[in-house]
């Protein structure tokens, strides 16, 4: 990313229309009972195509990472999370590394081994065009005054 670390790692925690300028994969977002990200905070996101979940925050450690998984969502999903770390190029601390990771189990587990294989592909492909949208993000004047606001909140 074109940013330091901490500011990349502020710019993936923007909400509302600031995180929509970046993230396609989400229609709408909102904390759940909290102003902030935290530990133990959790989330509703419908993502693009009209699917919801709820999430909740099983770390949050600024500026380096945080994790994720689902406390409710799709009848498909046994199981999801995530979790995105950020940190200094060597040599260049000016700019950051964005290492996103997710795992996920479907259900039924007569169907788990097809639809965990496309499951991955989709999820992929999601993946791919976010981090694309987030490295815009990291350069779009807007979000990154967001990001600073967050930074210094």
């Amino acid at each position: 990313m074109p940013v330091p670390a901490d500011v990349a790692f502020a710019v993936s925690q923007t909400q509302g229309a600031v995180r929509k300028r970046w993230d396609p994969f989400i229609r709408r977002q909102h904390l759940i009972g909290a102003e902030r990200p935290a530990k133990g905070v959790r989330t509703y996101t419908v993502q693009r195509f009209g699917l919801a979940m709820e999430s909740e925050y099983v770390s949050y450690n600024p500026p380096s990472n945080v994790g994720m998984k689902m406390t409710n969502g799709s009848w498909f999903f046994a199981r999801m999370g995530g979790g995105w770390r950020f940190s200094p190029v060597e040599g260049d601390p000016s700019r950051s590394l964005a290492v996103w990771r997710y795992n996920f189990a479907c259900r039924p587990a007569w169907l788990a081994p097809l639809a965990e294989r496309i499951g991955s592909v989709i999820l992929q492909r999601d993946i791919d065009r976010r981090i694309a949208g987030f490295a815009r993000g990291c350069e779009d004047p807007v979000v990154l005054a967001e990001a600073e606001r967050l930074r210094i909140a």
